[in-house]
């Protein structure tokens, strides 16, 4: 990275505000997944040892700039201090005279989290006096929420302009992870897209298309590119709209002798809920009326062998809809595949909410190389984008100096 990272500069007793990502699922106030907050433990970590005073401010759903009370981060203050093994203070707030002295009480080595920072209507809208209200509370600004840096907010942009800004060590280790995929993959590189929408990945498309050596499609997103080569995919919903569009990137896929992957079996129902009769179809003969709940075992295999000789791999989009037990085969088995081949040294990055959702849910997250944060921002990046919150970070060299032009 061309900015600076948070090593690039002495926080030692300094008061240093660390923009996280907490945005965690809850049921009945109950965290289901603790995999954001895992993931900033070792910028926490090192800012503790260096006896730094540290305030954490995130995000908790989309409260719309009120106060919703289900979506609080004091369920996560608690986890946190759990998995950190150190007591982590919170306070109902993120501006005030309240939180001005629980920042004030931090001794060195100590944590104190924010209440939701979306919570103020200025967040979102990135307000330069809500901006210069967090800044006020440190002397140093952190950004280790790579999972909204695509997104110009007061926490993530705003206080940049006021502090100080360098990357944490989560942030560092998504640019490199997948700046890696875009610019220095071992060859050959391969990636594998599913999910919902061709929409979501036109822009990845477009950018990984003149890098790529293997490209495979699963998926609801294989439906429009089956039916893009005039298969019959029954009931399972097209972007008709975007057929031109998959039709050109299969053209291109073939002029450029790129190996392109489509499932040749698919597993297929009359509905997608979990109680509904399911069989295996060919890939392009879906009956009518029956919808693509999953690729289908041949295709796993066929995917498989083709991943075989990648020695990079970026997956974006689960296989089918793993969260039903009927259609879960074809991501448990992709997911599988990539965790083989990260044990024989191939680089493997998996991108995007769902598809990390489903690799920590089959409990394989630790086996990938890298298992992005970001769902939007992944993507973006991937795109080819410049990410706002990324390059609001200062310089090392406007660091050195304490200010910036």
């Amino acid at each position: 990275m061309e900015k600076a990272r948070v090593r690039d500069l002495p926080v030692t007793g300094k008061r240093v505000l660390v923009r996280v990502d907490f945005n965690v699922p809850l049921e009945d106030g109950r965290i289901t997944d603790d995999t954001r907050i895992r993931a900033v433990l070792p910028t926490i970590r090192y800012l503790r040892e260096q006896k730094a005073r540290t305030i954490l401010c995130s995000h908790l759903g989309r409260p719309g700039g009120k106060v919703v009370e289900g979506l609080s981060l004091r369920p996560v203050a608690q986890r946190l201090e759990a998995l950190l093994g150190h007591p982590v203070r919170w306070v109902d707030g993120c501006t005030g005279p309240k939180v001005a002295e629980a920042v004030a009480a931090l001794a060195p080595g100590e944590v104190l989290l924010l209440e939701n920072v979306r919570f103020h209507p200025g967040e979102e809208e990135n307000d330069p006096a809500f901006a210069r209200a967090l800044a006020s509370l440190a002397e140093v600004f952190v950004n280790d929420a790579f999972a909204v840096s695509h997104r110009a907010q007061a926490s993530v942009v705003g206080v940049t302009r006021y502090l100080p800004s360098v990357a944490g060590l989560l942030l560092e280790r998504e640019v490199e992870a997948l700046g890696a995929v875009l610019h220095s993959p071992q060859r050959p590189l391969g990636v594998v897209l599913g999910g919902a929408k061709v929409g979501d990945k036109v822009g990845v498309l477009e950018n990984l298309l003149p890098r790529v050596d293997v490209l495979l499609i699963g998926g609801a997103v294989a439906a429009t590119f089956l039916k893009g080569q005039g298969l019959e995919v029954g009931a399972s919903p097209v972007e008709d709209g975007l057929l031109p569009f998959v039709q050109q990137v299969m053209e291109r896929a073939r002029s450029r002798g790129i190996t392109l992957g489509l499932p040749t079996d698919v597993v297929v129902a009359p509905s997608l809920k979990g109680d509904a009769p399911t069989r295996v179809a060919p890939g392009g003969a879906v009956p009518p009326g029956w919808r693509i709940g999953d690729v289908g075992p041949e295709t796993v295999r066929a995917f498989t062998a083709a991943l075989a000789r990648c020695r990079t791999v970026f997956w974006n989009g689960p296989m089918g809809v793993f969260e039903v037990e009927a259609f879960a085969a074809g991501t448990r088995g992709i997911a599988q595949a990539l965790a083989d081949l990260t044990r024989r040294g191939v680089r493997t990055v998996v991108g995007g909410g769902s598809t990390v959702e489903a690799v920590v849910r089959l409990g394989l997250g630790e086996a990938m190389t890298h298992v992005s944060t970001g769902g939007g921002a992944s993507l973006e990046f991937l795109e080819g984008k410049e990410l706002p919150g990324i390059q609001a970070l200062w310089t090392k060299e406007e660091v050195a100096r304490g200010y910036r032009d």
